[in-house]
């Protein structure tokens, strides 16, 4: 997998560029996961955390737009133009941003040999303290030809 040092300011964008973010992740990509929560199952993005206040908006925060659902908790923020969801709020820990990996400068959800699957189906604020489960599975990605980076093709811009 691909490394970040932790303390790394990245640069980030939606797919036509349109929305343009600079953040500094909380513990680098090693806080990457999916969710299995109605949304992220349609979604389908890996996702990394940074808090609040190092995450902004340096270009185009006027075509984000905003969907929220359920409890009205978390708040996820998507390019108005193309359509790519870049970072949401979170529901399980509001005072972070969940970030879009795949939006990140040089990143891919395919640089993730794993990637923890969060059971937001069962989140964790509705359930007891006692029961349900953190992580419901792992997603894997194993590479068949390793002379291709996916890297390089998505930001073939």
């Amino acid at each position: 997998m691909k490394t970040t040092s932790d303390n790394a300011r990245l640069e980030g964008r939606c797919h036509c560029g349109s929305v343009v973010f600079r953040v500094r992740l909380s513990d680098g990509l090693r806080t990457a996961r999916r969710c299995d929560c109605s949304y992220c199952q349609m979604r389908g993005y890996v996702a990394v955390s940074a808090e609040l206040n190092e995450f902004e908006i340096t270009a185009g925060a006027q075509w984000l737009s905003l969907y929220q659902f359920g409890t009205q908790t978390a708040q996820h923020y998507f390019c108005s133009r193309c359509g790519i969801h870049t970072h949401h709020r979170r529901r399980s820990k509001p005072t972070q941003y969940g970030v879009n990996a795949a939006c990140l400068d040089g990143i891919s959800p395919y640089d993730f040999p794993q990637v923890p699957v969060n059971n937001g189906a069962d989140h964790p604020r509705d359930r007891s303290q006692a029961g349900g489960r953190k992580t419901i599975g792992t997603l894997r990605f194993v590479r068949n030809d390793h002379s291709c980076s996916t890297a390089q093709h998505h930001r073939s811009r």
